[in-house]
C-alpha cells in the first residue's frame, strides 16, 4: 500500500515516466498534420522543444501571400497578450533592482487619483483583481494622448472592489508600464530592451526599436482572406504606440526569440530563478467553474498528467499567439499564427495532446465558413443589397447560429469597411431577430459610421431583449449623452 501511495504522489507532482518521453513518432505526426493543414487555412509557425533541444521549429503558409514569401522561424509575428508576461517581468526585475515593490499602492506613482483606486496594489494589477475595466479606446491604434488616457481611464467606474476576484484588464497592464516608466526613467520598450530582451539575446522582440528590416514581419490576413498589413508597419507610421495596447498587447517578435526567453526563464539569467518562480505562482482562481490560475502574466493549470502547465496566449482577432510551458516536463510550445480561425485557433491544444498520446488522432483542419463567405463577399461585384441576399441564399443551410454573420460584420467593422458591416448586420439581425448580442453588433457598426439615431435604436433593442446587456445600457448613456439632440424614443 506505502509504495502505492508514494507512487500516486510522483505521479500527481512530476507526470508518468512514459508520459515524459516525447518520440520521433508523435513529433512525424505532428508535422503531417501541420502540413496538410496549410491547405485550409493554416498559416504560422510551431516550435516544440523538450529538456531545451529544439524537436520541431517550422513555418507554415505564407507571410506575404501576394510575394509567395513563406513562413520561418524567423518570421516576425504579433504575439498578443502573451506581452504581458514581459511587462510583469520588468516589474519583477525593477523589485531585484530595489525600486518598487509589488505590495506598492498606485497612489505612490500617480498623484490625484480618487479615492476608490488610490489603495490598488501593483500585485493587483498584475493578478487582474484590481476592479478596473478593460480600458478605454476601442482599437489597439487610437491614438490617444498618454495624460489624457489615464485621465479618463482613472475616472472610470470600478467594476469590484480591488482583491475581490480575478476580472481581467487590459489597461491595468497599460498602468504597470507606466509605472515601468516612472521608476526606471526610460521608456516602456526602452527598459525591457536594455533590461529583459538583449539579456535574454532576443534581438528582434519589441514594438519600434528593433532593426526590423532584417527579418520578414508576417502580414496580418483577417480570416486568411483579408490583407491587414503587418502590426509593425503600423507603429512606424504612427511612430507611437497607442497606450491602448502599451505593455498589455501587441508586441512582435520571432519564434526563435521565443525560445531564447523560455531558455532565459529557465535558467533564471535574465530574473533569477526565485523571481521566476515569484512570476509563475498560481495566486488568484480565473474563474468560479474552472481549474486555471493566474499569477503574474501568466495562467497556471494542470495538464492530464498533473503536471503544471504555465502558459499565456493572446490575439488581436487576426494575429494569434499561444506560449505552453511545462516547467516539470521540460517541454515548451510555441503557436503562432497570423490568421486567426476557429479552424486554427486550437491547434496548440491537439497538438499538446498529440505529443503525449500516440492514439488521438486530431480532427481534420477544414476551410472556416467564415473565410467561405469573406472570400465570396469579397468576389462579389453587385451591390450590397444584392451581395445580403445572395449570402443567406447561397449559405443558408450553414446559417444556423447568429455567430458566422456575427464574425462577417466584426471583420468589416474592423477594418473600416463600415457599410459591408451595417449590410451583414442588419441581415443577421433578420434571420435571428430575438438575439440581443448580434443587436448591439449592430448598433456599433451604426454608431462607428455616425448614424446616432439607428444605433440608439439597435441597442434600446439589445437591451430589451437582454437586460444583462451591460454593454448595450452603458452605449445608450454614451449616445444620448454624445449626442443631445439625438432622438429619445
Amino acid at each position: 500500500m506505502k509504495s502505492v501511495i508514494i507512487r500516486a504522489v510522483f505521479l500527481f507532482l512530476f507526470g508518468s515516466i512514459t508520459a515524459q518521453t516525447i518520440t520521433t513518432s508523435a513529433i512525424d505526426r505532428i508535422n503531417n498534420y501541420l502540413s496538410k493543414s496549410e491547405k485550409n487555412g493554416l498559416t504560422g509557425a510551431v516550435l516544440i522543444a523538450k529538456d531545451g533541444n529544439v524537436l520541431l521549429n517550422k513555418g507554415f503558409g505564407f507571410a506575404d501571400k501576394k510575394k509567395q514569401i513563406k513562413n520561418t522561424p524567423k518570421t516576425i509575428f504579433d504575439i498578443g497578450s502573451v506581452s504581458k508576461q514581459f511587462t510583469a517581468a520588468a516589474i519583477l526585475k525593477l523589485e531585484e533592482q530595489g525600486k518598487l515593490k509589488v505590495e506598492d499602492v498606485i497612489s505612490k506613482y500617480f498623484k490625484n487619483l480618487p479615492d476608490d483606486k488610490k489603495n490598488i496594489t501593483i500585485h493587483q494589477l498584475l493578478i487582474h483583481s484590481s476592479g478596473l475595466s478593460r480600458g478605454i479606446g476601442r482599437k489597439d491604434f487610437d491614438q490617444i494622448d498618454r495624460d489624457e488616457f489615464f485621465r479618463q481611464f482613472f475616472k472610470t467606474t470600478l467594476l469590484q472592489q480591488p482583491g475581490l476576484k480575478h476580472r481581467y484588464s487590459n489597461a491595468g497592464y497599460s498602468i504597470l508600464s507606466r509605472i515601468i516608466e516612472l521608476v526606471s526613467g526610460q521608456s516602456y520598450e526602452a527598459y525591457l530592451r536594455k533590461e529583459i530582451f538583449l539579456p535574454a539575446g532576443m534581438k528582434y522582440t519589441g514594438y519600434l526599436l528593433p532593426k526590423w528590416s532584417d527579418l520578414t514581419s508576417a502580414k496580418g490576413y483577417s480570416y486568411n482572406v483579408l490583407d491587414i498589413g503587418s502590426m509593425i508597419e503600423r507603429y512606424q507610421r504612427d511612430r507611437a504606440v497607442s497606450w491602448v495596447i502599451m505593455g498589455n498587447g501587441g508586441l512582435n517578435s520571432t519564434q526563435e526569440d521565443m525560445f531564447k526567453w523560455y531558455k532565459a526563464l529557465k535558467n533564471g539569467t535574465v530574473i533569477s530563478k526565485a523571481t521566476v518562480q515569484k512570476m509563475i505562482t498560481p495566486y488568484i482562481i480565473e474563474r468560479k467553474e474552472g481549474n486555471s490560475y493566474y499569477a503574474y502574466g501568466w495562467v497556471i493549470f494542470k495538464t492530464s498528467r498533473g503536471t503544471n502547465m504555465v502558459a499565456h496566449d493572446g490575439s488581436n482577432a487576426t494575429f494569434f499567439y499561444d506560449f505552453r510551458w511545462m516547467p516539470k516536463e521540460d517541454l515548451l510550445l510555441l503557436y503562432a499564427t497570423s490568421s486567426m480561425t476557429r479552424e486554427v485557433g486550437p491547434l496548440a491544444w491537439r497538438i499538446d495532446k498529440m505529443l503525449f498520446d500516440d492514439t488521438y488522432t486530431p480532427k481534420e483542419v477544414k476551410t472556416d465558413l467564415v473565410t467561405t463567405m469573406l472570400q465570396y463577399s469579397e468576389n462579389y461585384k453587385g451591390n450590397l443589397k444584392r451581395l445580403t441576399k445572395q449570402l443567406k441564399k447561397k449559405f443558408k443551410v450553414q446559417l444556423n447560429k447568429p455567430f458566422y454573420l456575427n464574425r462577417l460584420s466584426g471583420v468589416y467593422s474592423r477594418n473600416g469597411m463600415l457599410l459591408k458591416a451595417i449590410a451583414v448586420a442588419e441581415l443577421n439581425v433578420k434571420i435571428f431577430p430575438k438575439d440581443s448580442n448580434i443587436w448591439d453588433s449592430l448598433g456599433q457598426a451604426y454608431y462607428d459610421n455616425k448614424q446616432m439615431n439607428k444605433s440608439l435604436k439597435a441597442f434600446k433593442t439589445a437591451y430589451k431583449l437582454d437586460l444583462k446587456n451591460i454593454f448595450a445600457k452603458d452605449m445608450i448613456e454614451k449616445i444620448k449623452t454624445e449626442n443631445l439632440d439625438v432622438e429619445h424614443q
